[in-house]
């Protein structure tokens, strides 16, 4: 069974940053595609970003345009999140993903999925 884990969520002030990392169990790690998702109360599950083996990425949505970078280090097996200039509106789960498939913004993509980590951003 292939292992994800997300680390580095919690509480920061609007303006302020977060690194959230991914790691996981699957292998080779380098042939994984990996996205971040996002799901705040009442709100379906939105793609944020994704980044191909390769290191291609794909942004998912325009709000975190300028804000949010996603990177991965293979050699670690992790992906990262860096999340600068929060907003109030950031406030949600956010959850890794990992599959052989293209990167997607649609979750029935991803066939591994972390439990998510928390993040809230206060005005």
């Amino acid at each position: 069974q292939v292992q994800v884990m997300e680390s580095g969520g919690g509480l920061v002030q609007a303006g302020g940053s977060l690194g959230l990392s991914c790691t996981t169990s699957a292998s080779p790690f380098v042939a994984y595609n990996v996205a971040w998702f996002r799901q705040a109360p009442g709100k379906e599950r939105e793609g944020i970003l994704c980044i191909t083996s390769s290191g291609y990425t794909t942004r998912y949505t325009d709000s975190v345009k300028d804000r949010f970078t996603i990177s991965r280090d293979n050699a670690k097996n992790t992906v990262y999140l860096q999340m600068n200039s929060l907003k109030p509106e950031d406030t949600a789960m956010y959850h890794c993903a990992a599959t052989w498939r293209a990167c997607s913004a649609e979750p029935d993509a991803y066939n591994h999925w972390g439990q998510g980590t928390q993040v809230t951003v206060s005005s």
